[in-house]
């Protein structure tokens, strides 16, 4: 079946439990699921009852699709997300954004946990994502271009949209929140990276480092959706003095600093 009709059956199915057009779209990462309990919720649907939808099989990722209100604007929320490690494609992984758009959605804004390589940067922090490199070995475009979702060869010199960072850095600055500013680079996965990997990341322009992300980036981009994306940094990632990380951990860290992203993203939702 052709991409373009699973999105119209996934949407048909989904519109016979809302009718709700949201406009922006929300993709809670790993240890940050909180931000769900804030919505207002109108409808719940779990992904294993929605069609052509994957499941998620990682440890804190939900696998719900929520529709409802925060802070008085439509939204719907990914609560858990899709992973090429995971044992998906690339279009499985980007599937939800692509159906996203179908419902309304033109600005998405995307959550993550990574690990921090820059040595400016600390546990906890959170990092507005200002650009990405690529190092996943795979692209979701890749393939037999449909024009009616968007352009063969999309252009990239602003993945993540300026006004929206700007807006962000100022609602931090105002919740006196500190923030980083940022490169995000995407691996596979699923293991952590070696010291001579986190070495060569650095040396290429990354701030940090992370698993997902990028392909739901480069979808929203190709089809004309804004994107503002944050990482809450949850481990060091500093090669000369690696201690080895647990995912419960990582996830400690993610839950412990995700009130503060909360609050950052309630207020960009806001102001859009």
């Amino acid at each position: 079946m052709e991409l373009r009709e699973e999105i119209k059956e996934t949407v048909a199915y989904i519109r016979r439990h809302t009718k709700m057009r949201p406009a922006i779209g929300i993709i809670l990462g790993t240890g940050l699921g909180g931000l769900a309990k804030e919505i207002k919720k109108e409808t719940v649907l779990e992904y294993e009852d929605i069609p052509h939808f994957p499941i998620s099989t990682v440890e804190s990722h939900h696998g719900k699709l929520i529709f409802g209100k925060l802070n008085g604007k439509n939204v719907v929320t990914m609560q858990g997300r899709f992973h090429y490690y995971e044992g998906y494609t690339m279009q499985q992984v980007t599937f939800p954004v692509r159906v996203m758009k179908s419902l309304g959605v033109d600005t998405l804004l995307i959550s993550n946990a990574a690990g921090g390589m820059n040595p400016h940067f600390q546990r906890g922090d959170i990092m507005i994502i200002t650009d990405h490199i690529n190092m996943l070995g795979n692209n979701p475009l890749i393939g037999k271009n449909d024009d009616t979702l968007g352009p063969r060869f999309p252009d990239m010199s602003e993945p993540y949209n300026r006004e929206l960072i700007g807006l962000a850095e100022q609602i931090a600055l105002d919740l006196k929140i500190k923030i980083q500013r940022g490169v995000f680079v995407s691996v596979p996965g699923p293991n952590l990276e070696t010291r001579a990997e986190y070495r060569f990341l650095r040396s290429i322009g990354a701030d940090v480092v992370g698993m997902s992300t990028v392909p739901e980036n480069i979808v929203a981009v190709h089809m004309g959706m804004r994107v503002l994306g944050f990482s809450i940094i949850t481990d060091e990632c500093f090669p000369d003095s690696l201690k080895p990380a647990s995912v419960e951990e990582i996830i400690g860290i993610a839950k412990k600093t995700e009130p503060k992203l909360t609050k950052i993203m309630k207020e960009v939702v806001k102001k859009i």
